[in-house]
């Protein structure tokens, strides 16, 4: 069964879902690959706790790795690819060629991409932190600015400001 709350953060509200009381999906306002609302369940505030402490901790940087229970829900190629992007440090980056290089799979950068893109939890699994080959930013399911924002906190070279 499905329940979902909505909080605060420094990138306007962000949706919280969870099935089965293991959070399944984190989504921004005008997220691209956002599922209709109503496929959140129910409105349910204090089974997030956790999740809220660690984003709270992570957005005023005391946080560098999450720990909350995850259920992705994809296929096995996409769920291989969030695994992936779970390993890339707080505050690096890496290709889509690095994490096809990963997977063992070098030919599969673009799949890799499509993957990224599907990412159902946003932040915690921190697609992210993936650019272009020459390190350019490409896209990004909460938008390129969102994306900027996100890498220059990592990189200690911007504040969120609440």
């Amino acid at each position: 069964m499905k329940h979902h709350t909505v909080i605060d953060s420094p990138y306007g509200p962000l949706t919280l879902v969870a099935d089965n009381g293991v959070l399944c999906g984190l989504y921004m306002t005008a997220q691209r690959h956002r599922p209709p609302e109503e496929s959140f369940g129910a409105r349910e505030d204090t089974l997030f706790d956790e999740t809220e402490e660690q984003l709270e901790a992570y957005f005023a940087g005391e946080l560098k790795e999450f720990t909350v229970e995850l259920s992705l829900h994809g296929t096995p190629f996409q769920r291989s690819v969030w695994d992936q992007l779970r390993k890339i440090p707080y505050g690096e980056t890496c290709s889509y060629g690095d994490l096809a290089d990963a997977l063992g799979n070098p030919s599969a950068s673009r799949a890799v991409g499509l993957a990224n893109g599907k990412n159902p939890i946003g932040i915690i699994v921190p697609c992210h932190r993936v650019v272009g080959a020459n390190g350019s930013l490409t896209g990004y399911g909460g938008g390129l600015d969102r994306k900027r924002r996100l890498l220059d906190f990592e990189r200690g070279t911007a504040l969120f400001q609440r």
